[in-house]
């Protein structure tokens, strides 16, 4: 029974076979930890790829540097060939304050004379040397590197290299991509613009500008280019590899754009309108001039507006008002109803009528001034622009005529003017009152574009021109060039037709009893009609009440016996009425149109206008010297003898002694503002990035912080305007 205990016991003490066993045991994860490696390192070797990233790739990029060369946006110019919209480039400037920032040679790279480096960029950032010192020496010291905020960006090419002329140790420079707007706010709605997005190329990320709105938006396709590339073998130190070639593809600009705007009447246009709305502070408005021969647009402007070119005034308001608005026009609206009742020949001027009031289909229509004229013939309701004539044209042209004439006229489409966000409109057309309604611009809601479309029928022998902003693309590269010749929708009315509304127009114009005396232009035949349209309550209970709560308005064609011109303007709900509406419009109707046809006649010189010089970078001297050259009134804000900004820009189109702002390097200071319009105020708040507090109306007499006095951030600053 011993025997087979001894033996077990015998098998567990036995050390040479258990180290048989785990020697085998070893042998064989050694020869499989070997395998796994083996076929690893086949695996990368073959596939050349580890943890799913690429070997060779990241070998390369070691040793390849790829730049993007950087595709040039397409130019957008007037119908002169001056540009409205083109590429530039600004500057930021930071600074390196780590010390362990060494380059070759153990340079230093990182700021070695704070006090340098402030009094040097004093000169040319809006901060005192005290304010750039401060920065310089940040309460964290660990900082690696510090900006000057707003004061230190979107500078110059001119202000960069008047720093650079300096040396400065550890002052460096980031270059962003711009767009440039030289005449500041000019059809800025409709121009659109173009911001600064990152995209990639060829794994290279750059930064691009890409059209967010307005005409920037809708033709981005065409004015981007395509981003080139460079790629270069370098080494540790950065410098190119012996006996390799770069690699290089060529960046493709994008294509120019010429509109149909002409820049002498379009600056006009928004010098008047600026002028309105400080005056009046209108809710909004809108004017557009255009050729009704071609429908090319020669002007068109919208308040609110905003500079491009700072951003001023953009805010939340990025519709384009003149396609994005749809609203109802009113009495203009009667010159397609006459125009619809006398081409269906269902219109009888000698047809008398009660003025006053009329009833249909249970709604109670009364004209503009409630108690009528007494009887009038029918063709006096368009001169007195009487409601209840055009219920009486409208019931006698019948529903289904009428309708189809609005269709004719092509309401309720788009009219596809590249213009972006344009609307359709709408009509309430289902009972008798809203059929009677629409003769008078009730009930339909239009855009001004499409009103632009229906008046060059009128204004051009019946035949409808649809509105034309752009008028040819160009390749840069290959000289191909793409018209957009004048495109005509229709011939809704005959050219007799289009007469007698015409006479009918001046019968408003020059008539005792018509609306449109007010715009009458000596020297010019004008063609008129007026309009005073009601304005839906936003909970849709009825219209607002209310002296002021309208859309007024007012279109004209010019010479009336054969318009070369159609000027549209509408105005909703002026704040400050001290006038009456007519009297506003005319305010920007009379000069506007006589503008136009006398630079027509070749009887106006345009020495008026100039460009603005760019004086940024220059001595205050100087500066002051070249903007007197161009009869601007030069206003100094800073204490100091270096420009570092100018208001207007470099490039805007300026009139004779307006306000030419001039913010120097060291502390701002207030300058004398008596005397100065709203719009000047506005200017020199954004031109300080100060607030300031605008009380009354017409011109500066009181400034609640003296002349000459400092302009620092505690300052509340409050100016009050008075009528002269």
């Amino acid at each position: 029974m011993k025997a087979p205990r001894n033996k077990r016991l015998m098998g567990k003490r036995n050390p040479r076979r258990n180290r048989q066993k785990f020697g085998g045991f070893f042998l064989f994860l050694l020869v499989g930890v070997f395998l796994l490696f083996v076929f690893r390192f086949s695996y990368i070797v073959v596939s050349g790829r580890i943890n799913d990233e690429n070997l060779t790739e990241k070998a390369n990029a070691l040793y390849e540097s790829s730049t993007v060369l950087r595709a040039k946006r397409g130019t957008i110019y007037d119908a002169n060939g001056s540009p409205i919209a083109e590429d530039s480039t600004t500057y930021s400037i930071y600074a390196v304050l780590n010390k362990n920032y060494i380059g070759v040679n153990k340079k230093k790279l990182y700021v070695t004379d704070k006090a340098k480096v402030a009094q040097v960029l004093s000169k040319y950032l809006p901060l005192t040397q005290a304010a750039i010192l401060k920065r310089l020496n940040p309460a964290n010291t660990k900082t690696f590197q510090v900006e000057f905020g707003s004061a230190g960006q979107g500078l110059s090419l001119a202000i960069k290299q008047a720093i650079e002329k300096a040396n400065l140790s550890g002052i460096y420079f980031t270059e962003t991509p711009s767009r440039l707007y030289p005449n500041g706010i000019f059809a800025s709605h409709q121009i659109g613009l173009a911001q600064t997005k990152t995209s990639t190329t060829n794994n290279v990320a750059a930064q691009n500008l890409t059209g967010t709105m307005g005409l920037e938006k809708t033709l981005n396709s065409t004015l981007t280019g395509t981003n080139g590339i460079k790629e270069v073998k370098k080494d540790s130190y950065g410098y190119q590899l012996p006996n390799t070639k770069t690699k290089k593809k060529a960046a493709k600009n994008g294509k120019n754009v010429y509109l149909t705007l002409d820049t002498r009447l379009q600056t006009y246009l928004e010098s008047l309108l600026t002028t309105t709305q400080t005056k009046y502070d209108p809710v909004e408005m809108n004017a557009v001039l255009m050729n009704p021969k071609t429908g090319q647009i020669v002007a068109a402007a919208q308040r609110p507006t905003f500079n491009p070119s700072t951003g001023s005034g953009l805010g939340s308001f990025w519709r384009d008002t003149l396609v994005g608005d749809a609203y109802e026009p009113g009495s203009v609206m009667k010159a397609f109803t006459l125009a619809a009742a006398i081409n269906s020949n269902k219109y009888s001027p000698n047809t008398t009528y009660q003025s006053g009031s009329i009833s249909i289909g249970g709604t109670t229509v009364h004209d503009w001034n409630n108690s009528g004229w007494g009887t009038l013939p029918l063709s006096k309701a368009f001169p007195y622009s009487s409601n209840v004539g055009f219920v009486h044209i409208e019931q006698t042209m019948g529903k289904t005529t009428w309708l189809n004439y609005i269709k004719k006229f092509h309401f309720l489409n788009t009219t596809n003017s590249l213009l972006a966000g344009e609307l359709k409109g709408s009509i309430q057309f289902e009972h008798t009152s809203d059929q009677a309604v629409t003769s008078f611009g009730q009930g339909i809601n239009v855009t001004v574009m499409q009103m632009m479309q229906g008046f060059s029928a009128i204004a051009n022998d019946g035949k409808e021109m649809q509105p034309q902003i752009v008028s040819k693309v160009v390749d840069p590269t290959t000289g191909k060039t793409t018209k957009y010749k004048p495109h005509q929708v229709g011939t809704p009315i005959t050219k007799s037709t289009a007469d007698q509304v015409l006479k009918a127009m001046q019968d408003v114009t020059y008539k005792s009893y018509g609306t449109g005396q007010s715009y009458q232009i000596p020297g010019y035949k004008i063609a008129t009609k007026t309009g005073t349209a009601q304005i839906s309550s936003a909970n849709g209970g009825g219209y607002l009440t209310g002296s002021n709560n309208y859309i007024f308005s007012v279109v004209g064609m010019a010479p009336a016996n054969d318009p070369k011109y159609v000027l549209y303007i509408t105005m909703k709900q002026p704040q400050k009425m001290t006038e009456s509406a007519t009297q506003i419009l005319a305010g920007v109707f009379d000069p506007m149109m006589k503008r136009a046809l006398d630079y027509d006649a070749g009887t106006v010189a345009t020495a008026t206008q100039t460009k603005m010089p760019s004086v940024s970078g220059k001595s205050v001297t100087a500066a002051t010297a070249a903007l007197k050259k161009k009869n601007l009134q030069v206003v100094q804000v800073g204490t100091g003898n270096t420009v570092v900004q100018q208001m207007p820009l470099a490039a805007e189109v300026v009139l004779d002694d307006q306000r030419a702002l001039l913010l120097t390097n060291g502390a701002m200071t207030m300058p004398d503002l008596t005397g100065w319009s709203k719009s000047d105020v506005l200017k020199l708040a954004e031109l300080t990035g100060k607030k300031i507090t605008i009380k009354g109306t017409g011109y500066v007499t009181k400034q609640s912080l003296a002349a000459k006095g400092l302009l620092n951030s505690a300052t509340k600053i409050t100016v009050t305007l008075s009528k002269p």
